[in-house]
């Protein structure tokens, strides 16, 4: 051969490093809990029992045999949901005696179990919503102090939520709940759900379809839907608010600018008529009291790149510890990192300035690696934030995400 030329027909494949980056998670997939009334059971259906039915455009629900055995309430909430733009939702109805059944002290038990079992493994569920807790009673007791019967459920998701890192919570203000006491009732809630608040945020007031009055989380869960995909592929860190709800012709309380604050310093995401636009999400605010964690964006960008990083990583799992596979698993992260500034969820005028990447001798000690374990620790600042927040990976046993400030 001369000149090192190959012979014809024969021509050169040049060796690439393995592509290691797992499909770009999805935050719009919507999971919809519903309630499936012991007079609706299908034969042989008991407590407990759940049915599923994914979806990917209202027509689907209209037409499925199926659509007489979930509840009207998330029903209307579909609807509204694929009319605000969503595209993809996992409706899943359980089989309860009554709606008594959601006023349980301890939702945790027995009855709840198969549901969440399923959930968690639909990883890519990225929203929640169960309007029918919505229309749950509350009290007001001596003293302004409010219980609402849909709190049990309402914490049992929110954990559920965090539990998953990437799932967010989308919750009803309760039916005829306004002004001090919702308030109140929001402020104790907060309170007592301090270390799950941040996955889930509350919006008021209902929704108005002509005469029909429906909660506003199938309406809202759309509009997040919407915002991500035209913001695609990370959609996350545009915040869900400032937008017009579709398919409203008004809200059920008409709220001014004066309220409208009242509401959102107290983490309430208002709703509101603007003469010119229609009917606005003016809010997207979580129910956090930590600062970092205020905005619904920032809480998500984190929950998505956690996810992501996670996802990327896995098979580090089954690798040998040496730091090669350290240096390996530093170049995965930091190629997804790079490209999720480049899509506009972390701060920094260039690539790499805003955050940082590790997996050394440091974050994998000898104690960790005798345990099967491999770490890698992520510090990021989130679009519009100011504050570092660290992501810690732990690969193998014990495996999973931790956030930290």
């Amino acid at each position: 051969m001369e000149g090192g030329a190959l012979r014809p027909g024969i021509t050169i494949q040049h060796a690439q490093e393995r592509s290691t980056a797992s499909p770009t998670v999805r935050a719009d997939i919507t999971g919809f809990i519903a309630i499936v009334p012991r007079n609706r059971w299908p034969k042989g259906g008991g407590p407990g029992d759940f049915l599923e039915l994914p979806l990917e455009s209202y027509h689907e629900l209209e037409n499925s045999p199926a659509k007489v055995l979930f509840d009207p309430v998330t029903r209307r909430a579909i609807k509204a949901f694929f009319r605000n733009g969503g595209r993809d939702a996992r409706l899943m109805g359980i089989c309860l005696e009554s709606s008594r059944d959601l006023l349980t002290v301890d939702p945790f038990t027995t009855v709840f179990d198969g549901l969440l079992d399923r959930l968690r493994g639909q990883e890519d569920i990225g929203l929640l919503v169960m309007p029918v807790l919505a229309y749950l009673p509350h009290t007001i007791e001596a003293g302004g102090k409010v219980k609402c019967g849909a709190e049990p459920m309402l914490k049992m998701l929110l954990d559920h939520c965090r539990e998953m890192n990437n799932r967010f919570l989308i919750v009803d203000a309760p039916q005829h709940l306004h002004e001090r006491p919702l308030r109140r009732w929001v402020r104790d809630f907060r309170k007592a759900n301090d270390t799950s608040a941040s996955f889930g945020a509350i919006y008021y007031p209902w929704l108005k379809t002509g005469d029909e009055v429906n909660p506003p989380s199938g309406a809202v869960a759309g509009l997040f839907a919407r915002l991500e995909n035209e913001h695609a592929p990370w959609g996350v860190y545009w915040p869900p608010a400032n937008d017009v709800l579709r398919g409203v012709t008004h809200t059920n309380v008409e709220l001014v600018y004066g309220e409208t604050e009242e509401l959102t310093a107290a983490s309430i995401n208002p709703i509101m008529m603007q003469p010119s636009r229609g009917v606005v999400v003016w809010g997207a605010r979580t129910l956090s009291r930590d600062a970092r964690w205020m905005h619904i964006n920032a809480r998500r960008i984190v929950s998505v790149i956690a996810e992501q990083l996670r996802r990327d990583s896995d098979w580090a799992v089954f690798e040998n510890q040496s730091p090669e596979l350290w240096k390996s698993l530093e170049r995965t992260v930091r190629h997804r990192m790079d490209a999720m500034w480049d899509g506009g969820l972390l701060e920094g005028p260039q690539a790499g300035e805003q955050y940082m990447v590790q997996c050394d001798n440091e974050t994998n000690p000898i104690e960790s690696r005798d345990a099967g374990q491999v770490n890698v620790r992520v510090a990021l600042k989130p679009i519009g934030t100011t504050e570092f927040i660290v992501v810690e990976l732990r690969l193998g046993a014990d495996a999973g995400t931790v956030v930290t400030g």
